[in-house]
């Protein structure tokens, strides 16, 4: 079994030391390093080479916004950041959405949560907690200016078909189940997510989400 390492940034020691204690207990879970803020987030990332990043949103010296874009968007940067935040419906996350970060976490989960948080992060082949990462991408894509032309462009180097499963990405479908909507294999959806991804320059499909947002490809209801 591969082992997911993972880097812990927060300016909390506490924080750090619980998370670590937590996931070091996990089998497949190992904490290679932490941070005590942004700027050496971005550090250890590139000394250690972490899988995920568990990334505090307000820290000193450097943001945990600003720190995950500094992550996230060298090319071909593989590394998924998970954010960690007090309130599920915090400004802040979905501009860390934006900048990069595969989705978030509350400080306050439990540790299932937390390790399944981290598994399926690594995995990038789901959505954490659908139901909580739509309804942020959501309310937030609401304030918004409108769709972004040059997104826009991008959308036209998907087939028809992978707009409708991009589509359904965004109102957070798992692979089977845009298989059963589309009454297509599974491998074939998955095919046609990995080639959305690849056409996009996405790394997973909460950032798909956001990008089906802010394209206007999906509304919020009642816009």
């Amino acid at each position: 079994m591969t082992t997911i390492r993972v880097l812990i940034a927060d300016d909390q020691m506490m924080v750090r030391q619980g998370f670590t204690v937590l996931l070091d207990a996990e089998p497949g879970i190992e904490v290679v390093g932490q941070a005590v803020d942004g700027l050496d987030a971005v550090a250890k990332v590139a000394e250690l080479a972490p899988d995920v990043v568990l990334m505090d949103v307000r820290m000193p010296v450097l943001g945990g916004i600003e720190a995950t874009r500094r992550i996230t968007s060298p090319a071909g940067a593989r590394v998924k950041v998970l954010i960690l935040t007090t309130f599920d419906l915090d400004e802040y996350v979905y501009e860390a959405l934006r900048a990069g970060a595969s989705s978030f976490l509350l400080k306050d989960a439990s540790v299932e949560e937390l390790a399944h948080a981290v598994r399926v992060v690594a995995a990038g082949d789901a959505l954490l907690a659908p139901n909580i990462t739509k309804r942020l991408i959501v309310e937030f894509s609401r304030m918004t200016a409108g769709p972004r032309a040059p997104l826009m462009d991008r959308v036209g180097d998907l087939t028809e078909r992978e707009t409708e499963v991009l589509s359904l990405i965004a109102q957070g479908l798992s692979n089977a189940e845009i298989a059963s909507r589309l009454v297509v294999a599974e491998q074939t959806a998955k095919t046609h997510v990995s080639r959305i991804l690849a056409k996009l320059g996405l790394r997973d499909r909460t950032q798909a989400a956001v990008f089906a947002y802010e394209t206007g490809l999906v509304r919020p209801a009642g816009y």
